[in-house]
C-alpha cells in the first residue's frame, strides 16, 4: 500500500518552465551553506512535485555525475518535468539568481565601498569569514590525528606561504611530491 505522503498530485505533471525557474531561484537564495535541504523541502514537501523516493533517486544520480550535486540535481529535475528546456529553466533559476545578486553587490560596492560605515561592515564580515575558515580548518585537522608527518607538512606549508610569503603554487609544487612519497612510505 502506498503512503499518501509519497504520492505526487496530478498538478506536478503541469510543472512549467517558469515554475522551475522560480522554484530553483527560491531554493538557491535560501540555500546558504548548501541547497540540498531546501531542494528536498521545496520539491517534495512544499510543492509536492516529487515523491521522497523520486527525489532520493534523482539525488543519487546527481551524486554520481561529475560536478556540483545541486547543479546536477537542478538539471535532472528540470529534465524530469520539461526535458532539455526544463533543465535550462531550472539552471536559470539555480545559477542565474546568485549571479545577479553578486553583480548587484559588486555594483553597490563600487558605488558605496569607500563609505566609512560600509568599510566597517566589510571589516567585520572579513573577521567572520576568517573565523569560519579557521573553524573549518580546525575540523579538518582532526582527520590528521596523532601522526607527525602530516603536521610537518602543514607547518612547512604555513611557514612557506604564511611566514616567508612565497607563492602558494611554488610551495605546493615543492611539498606535494614529498608529502606523497612520505605517505607512500608510511603506508607501505
Amino acid at each position: 500500500m502506498q503512503d499518501a505522503s509519497n504520492t505526487v498530485p496530478a498538478a506536478a505533471a503541469q510543472v512549467g518552465n517558469w515554475d522551475l525557474t522560480r522554484a530553483f531561484a527560491r531554493i538557491t537564495l535560501s540555500g546558504f551553506g548548501g541547497a540540498l535541504f531546501w531542494m528536498q523541502h521545496v520539491l517534495v514537501e512544499r510543492r509536492r512535485w516529487l515523491t521522497q523516493q523520486e527525489f532520493v533517486e534523482l539525488f543519487a544520480i546527481a551524486q554520481l555525475l561529475p560536478g556540483v550535486n545541486g547543479f546536477n540535481l537542478a538539471v535532472l529535475v528540470g529534465y524530469h518535468f520539461r526535458g532539455w528546456v526544463g533543465s535550462l529553466s531550472a539552471l536559470a533559476g539555480f545559477v542565474g539568481t546568485p549571479v545577479l545578486v553578486v553583480i548587484g553587490i559588486g555594483v553597490l560596492h563600487e558605488r558605496y565601498g569607500q563609505v566609512p560605515l560600509v568599510q566597517g561592515a566589510l571589516t567585520g564580515m572579513s573577521a567572520v569569514a576568517i573565523g569560519l575558515l579557521l573553524a573549518t580548518g580546525a575540523r579538518l585537522t582532526a582527520v590528521l590525528g596523532r601522526h607527525w608527518r602530516p603536521w610537518l607538512f602543514v607547518l612547512l606549508a604555513f611557514a612557506g606561504v604564511g611566514v616567508m610569503r612565497w607563492p602558494f603554487l611554488a610551495v605546493l609544487a615543492v611539498l606535494a611530491p614529498w608529502a606523497i612519497v612520505a605517505a607512500w612510505r608510511e603506508a607501505g
